[in-house]
C-alpha cells in the first residue's frame, strides 16, 4: 500500500511538474508572439510614419519649387515693367526735349522776323502797305499769282501793258528802299498787269499805274 502511495505521489509530481513546463512553454510563446507581433507593428508603424514623412517633404518641396517659380515670374514681370516705364519714360523726355527745342527754335524765329519786320518798317518809314508788298515780292507770291494765271489764260493771249514808275522813270519818290522796291516792280511790271486783269488787284501808288485797258 505505501508503495502504490509511493508511486502515486511520484506521478503527481511529475504531473506537476509536467504542467508547470507546459506552462512556462506556453508563456514563453506568446512572450515569443507578442515581441514578434510588437516588432512587426512596430516595423510597420516606422514605415508609415517614415511613407507620411516622405509624402510630406515631396510636397513640401513641391510647394517651394512653385513659389520660387512664381516669385521668379513675379521678378521677371517686374523687370519687364520697369524696363517698358522705363523705355516710355525715356520716349516722353526725348519728345519733351524736342517740343522745347522746337518752341525755342520757334521763339527764335519769331524775334528775328519782328527784328526783320521792324527794320523792314523803319526804311520803308512806318508804311505798312509797302512792307506788305515788299514781302509779298520777296516771298514769291506775286510770281505763284503770275504763274497760276498765266496757266488759267494760256492760249487767251492777254494784253499786256507797258507800266511806268510814277515819275515816269520808273523810280518812286521816296527813295532808298523805296526805289529799291520800285525797281523790283518795274522788272515785275508785266506780271502785275497780268494779276490787276485776273484779280483786279492795285499795286500802291508809290509804286507805279497800271494802264487803263
Amino acid at each position: 500500500m505505501a508503495q502504490i502511495e509511493a508511486t502515486k505521489a511520484v506521478a503527481l509530481r511529475e504531473a506537476e511538474l509536467q504542467k508547470e513546463v507546459e506552462v512556462m512553454n506556453a508563456f514563453t510563446q506568446t512572450e515569443k508572439l507578442k515581441a514578434e507581433f510588437l516588432t512587426k507593428a512596430s516595423v510597420e508603424f516606422e514605415t508609415k510614419v517614415q511613407e507620411a514623412n516622405w509624402e510630406l517633404y515631396k510636397k513640401q518641396k513641391d510647394a517651394e519649387a512653385i513659389l520660387y517659380q512664381k516669385e521668379k515670374e513675379a521678378q521677371a514681370q517686374k523687370a519687364i515693367a520697369e524696363a517698358a516705364f522705363y523705355a516710355r519714360q525715356q520716349v516722353a523726355d526725348g519728345e519733351l526735349y524736342a517740343k522745347q527745342k522746337e518752341a525755342e527754335g520757334l521763339v527764335a524765329i519769331a524775334q528775328a522776323q519782328g527784328v526783320y519786320i521792324s527794320k523792314l518798317m523803319g526804311a520803308f518809314g512806318g508804311n505798312y502797305g509797302a512792307v506788305r508788298d515788299y514781302l509779298l515780292i520777296n516771298g514769291g507770291t506775286y510770281q505763284e499769282l503770275a504763274k497760276i494765271n498765266g496757266e488759267a489764260v494760256k492760249g487767251l493771249q492777254p494784253k499786256i501793258s507797258i507800266w511806268t514808275g510814277a515819275n515816269g522813270s520808273g523810280e518812286g519818290g521816296d527813295g532808298g528802299a523805296m526805289k529799291e522796291v520800285a525797281g523790283v516792280y518795274k522788272m515785275l511790271a508785266p506780271m502785275l498787269e497780268t494779276v490787276h486783269e485776273q484779280t483786279k488787284y492795285v499795286p500802291p501808288s508809290w509804286v507805279g499805274t497800271i494802264a487803263e485797258s
